[in-house]
């Protein structure tokens, strides 16, 4: 340690040695800025120049904190810079941060910078982590957020993806979930879209009296040890210390407000707290570095000496300063209100317009479809007068052909008188015409019955022809004698009547051509069967695409088998047919 000062103390000599000036670079939450200061400066005068650039008065609430190997250390305001364990670099870099935080936001912090940071800083926690938000006020806090960058809510300016490349949430809260990241957006721009009115100063403290009431808003936590050597976590805030499990930052198993505690010190590791009740004992605890001793100090002597002026009534400095912030208020929130009715007025003004606009649009429609109205009623006019015009012809071209039609009535009735003669004749040739019809019939019916008696004779040769073959094979079989030179006229009297009966038959021509007749009457039917049977076998294949099988009853069902099968009522009627009767009678007995 000895060495690791002299080392240190050897970097600040040469600083000094070398020029009369060192860099130093500031970071706070917005922005850099750099500084060239003199070696000689102080904390404190760096402090106060970066407050100076800044504007920022409410200068108790920050420091200047810098990284000492694995911990963190703020400047100190008593000392020289060069003379304090700063990094050896070039420019020296240090984080304005807030080192202390208010118990009550909208009540300590005045000025609209000291807001701002703050509101800078808890963000960045929360989103780091380094403070726990549930899920529900880390989406709330985001809304904030957002108004405070984007302003009121505008659906035409702020529409959907506008917050894809923002961070707005945890990702602890993001992993939590299996939502995408358009399904955060739209929760967040529905809250969003309530917070309109407020301005970006209004947002943020918005922002901080919701941040406020995290658990872990504004506590540092160090690593300490009890007198049983049990592992604690020690939490230094406004309100006073609190002791917590390792593993437990949000809830502390016991608290010490700072109006309880007399003293605070610290021996190498060791600190000690004197309660205000000398009865009760003190409590110890060791922490791991006596650097970290010296940072808990300092926090402790800070926070108690903010606690303790919260509660007595403010210095003049700090009365005027209060006074100013109220008076900038009272003139934002008048100008605000002037705006607000200069927005308004405009905005009536514009709704004005555009209701004057509108009905102006509605008056030229009117006069245009007035104007349209007007030519179309010229347009009509004209018509009508070229149709009076065509009438007034139209009625001449009537009066010439009524008059012609009278002159051609003169005509028909000469004609019709001479059609009277000729209709006369006309109807003496329809009597004569129906009286051959009638004749015609009369001669239809008797060859009709001509045609009956044919084939009665037909039926009755047939028969004859069959008693002749008969006889015949009756003579031949008896063997009958004939006496040479006896004529055949003599034969007996029913041979020569089958005789004449079998040649009947040769010589009847008519009853060959009704057998023809008969004959040709069979194909014609065969072949309209078979063009009957083609055109339903054509329909059934167009319709087969629109059956529904499902609604098919059992008689449809069996017709279809038979029809893949080429079973029909004719065939199956034959083939039953060609059974015995014996079969047949026996199969229906059995049934």
């Amino acid at each position: 340690m000895a060495s690791a000062l002299a080392a240190r103390m050897g970097f600040n000599s040469l600083l000094r040695k070398q020029a009369k000036n060192f860099s130093v670079r500031i970071c706070t939450m917005e922005s850099d800025m750099e500084f060239s200061c003199e070696v000689k400066l102080k904390g404190k005068d760096l402090f106060d120049l970066v407050c100076r650039a800044l504007g920022l008065r409410e200068t108790w609430f920050f420091g200047l904190q810098y990284n000492v190997k694995d911990t963190v250390a703020w400047l100190k305001m008593e000392k020289r810079v060069l003379d304090q364990e700063i990094p050896k670099e070039e420019p020296i870099t240090f984080q304005f941060l807030a080192k202390f935080y208010p118990e009550n936001a909208e009540d300590e912090l005045v000025q609209d910078i000291t807001q701002h940071l703050f509101f800078l800083q808890v963000k960045q926690k929360i989103l780091e982590e380094e403070i726990h938000c549930p899920p529900e006020a880390s989406v709330l806090l985001a809304s904030y957020a957002v108004h405070a960058k984007y302003g009121d809510y505008d659906p035409n300016i702020h529409k959907p993806g506008f917050l894809a490349e923002e961070e707005l949430l945890p990702k602890r809260v993001i992993n939590l979930y299996q939502m995408t990241p358009e399904m955060w957006e739209e929760r967040i721009t529905a809250c969003y879209a309530q917070h309109r009115g407020r301005t970006r100063d209004e947002a943020e403290m918005e922002y901080l009296k919701i941040a406020q009431d995290l658990d872990m808003y504004g506590v540092n936590y160090f690593l300490i040890r009890n007198k049983k050597g049990t592992d604690l976590l020690l939490g230094v805030d406004a309100l006073g210390l609190h002791i917590y499990d390792l593993d437990n930052k949000l809830t502390p198993k016991c608290s010490f407000p700072w109006n309880e505690i007399r003293n605070i010190s610290y021996s190498d590791k060791e600190f000690t707290i004197k309660p205000l009740d000398k009865k009760t004992n003190v409590f110890k605890f060791n922490s791991s570095r006596l650097r970290v001793n010296k940072l808990i100090l300092q926090l402790c002597i800070g926070n108690h000496d903010l606690f303790m002026r919260r509660r007595r009534v403010d210095s003049l400095d700090v009365q005027q300063m209060k006074a100013q912030a109220r008076e900038e208020r009272a003139r934002k929130q008048v100008e605000r209100q002037r705006l607000q009715r200069e927005k308004q007025m405009r905005e009536e003004a514009e709704r004005a317009r555009d209701e004057l606009e509108r009905r102006l649009l509605q008056l030229q429609d009117e006069a245009q479809m007035a104007n349209d109205a007007l030519l179309r009623s010229e347009q009509t006019a004209d018509l009508l007068a070229e149709k009076a015009q065509i009438a007034e012809e139209e009625a001449k071209l009537l009066a010439e052909k009524a008059a012609e039609a009278e002159t051609e009535m003169q005509r028909i009735k000469v004609t019709a008188i001479r059609g009277r003669e000729e209709r006369r004749l006309i109807e003496q040739k329809m009597i004569q015409a129906e009286m051959l019809a009638l004749q015609m019939a009369e001669e239809s019916e008797r060859r009709a019955k001509e045609a009956e008696q044919l084939k009665q004779d037909l039926q009755a040769a047939r028969e004859s022809e069959r008693r002749a073959k008969h006889k015949l094979l009756e003579i031949m079989s008896k063997d009958v004698y004939m006496p040479p030179g006896l004529p055949a006229t003599r034969m007996p009297p029913d041979l020569n009547y089958s005789k004449e009966n079998l040649s009947f038959e040769f010589k009847d021509t008519d009853m060959k051509r009704l057998s023809m007749e008969i004959e040709k009457e069979k194909v014609e039917y065969m072949e309209k069967s078979k063009h009957l049977q083609e055109q339903l076998n054509e329909l059934k294949t167009e319709i087969e695409s629109l059956k529904l099988k499902e609604r098919e009853t059992p008689l449809d069902i069996i017709h279809n088998q038979n029809t893949e099968q080429g079973t029909s009522k004719h065939s199956n009627f034959k083939k039953l047919t060609l059974q015995s009767t014996k079969t047949r009678v026996a199969f229906f007995e059995e049934l």
